[in-house]
């Protein structure tokens, strides 16, 4: 029993990393209709500044095992993909809307490029991020049951991301916009919205999310250039599953998707757990074609 409670723990905590990176390719998928291909890029340049402030911020803001280098290289990694995601939106998908396979190939080579560069100036090896020693050890909840910080700190920088997109989507006049252009993009137009302002400003903000979740990927094992690669697919079926553009369907989706993966992978291998998963998810969407939670219509 503590066995499996502690892999649904570890299942939690994965799932709070898909939520962080579905959350984007629902914000992108939902109000452009855009395949981002990228996407999966920037988590690992989230990744990579939290070890380039290690690098170079960690000795003389007091040393690695203090972990002041590590608190500022979050929000430097939500800026630093935010900007990346806002470049590309302005340089290239913003003049591909309306051809989603056109729009596929183009970030594809973009992620292609992306991972080139990591290896061009970081070197193909993975590259490890030490954790603040204040997230060493663990809770011992019973004996036999230790719950790690490090994971205790990914749930609670999800559920704090979370919560700040709430904010944003429903007190800001911006989250309002952004939701009003999601619900009906030509009426919001002719109410004076600036729908292609929004959808830049939506793609940075999904872009940004990603980096914070590369930055908690890092207190979990090394890192490398073909991070993303990994977990892309899986933001892909979170989004799918939960319901194109539903915020609630996707956060549902992510955490059952963590805990199912870890849990399958108890009587099984890591390979086969996944596949089950997919096979659970395709079958689900022949009953509930449109997700967990479906866009209510009139």
């Amino acid at each position: 029993m503590s066995n499996i409670l502690s892999q649904a723990f570890n299942g939690l905590s994965l799932g709070s990393i898909l939520l962080l990176i579905s959350l984007g390719l629902a914000f992108s998928f939902g109000l452009m209709n855009v395949i981002n291909m990228a996407h999966g890029q920037f988590l690992m340049v989230g990744a990579y500044t939290a070890y380039v402030f290690q690098q170079t911020l960690a000795t003389p803001l007091g040393g690695t095992e203090h972990g002041v280098w590590f608190v500022l290289a979050i929000p430097a990694a939500f800026l630093v993909t935010a900007f990346l995601g806002w470049l590309l939106e302005i340089g290239l998908i913003r003049f591909l809307y309306g051809r989603p396979l056109d729009t596929l190939l183009a970030t594809w080579g973009v992620g292609l490029v992306l991972q080139q560069a990591a290896k061009s100036i970081f070197g193909a090896p993975n590259v490890q991020v030490s954790a603040p020693s204040w997230l060493d050890g663990g809770w011992a909840v019973t004996p036999d049951l230790m719950l790690p910080y490090s994971r205790i700190f990914i749930i609670g920088l999800a559920t704090v991301s979370v919560i700040a997109i709430y904010v944003y989507l429903n007190k800001s006049t911006a989250g309002r916009r952004l939701r009003a252009t999601m619900q009906n993009r030509e009426m919001a137009a002719c109410l004076g919205v600036a729908s292609r302002r929004v959808d830049a400003g939506t793609f940075a903000l999904g872009a940004g999310l990603a980096g914070i979740a590369g930055c908690a990927l890092t207190l979990i094992g090394p890192i490398g250039p073909s991070l993303g690669t990994n977990y892309i697919v899986d933001a892909f079926i979170v989004v799918v599953l939960g319901g194109v553009g539903r915020l609630p369907g996707t956060i549902l989706a992510a955490l059952i998707i963590g805990v199912a993966n870890t849990l399958l992978e108890l009587g099984t291998t890591a390979s086969l757990g996944k596949v089950l998963v997919f096979a659970l998810v395709i079958a689900f969407l022949q009953w509930k074609p449109k997700g967990l939670v479906a866009l209510r219509g009139r």
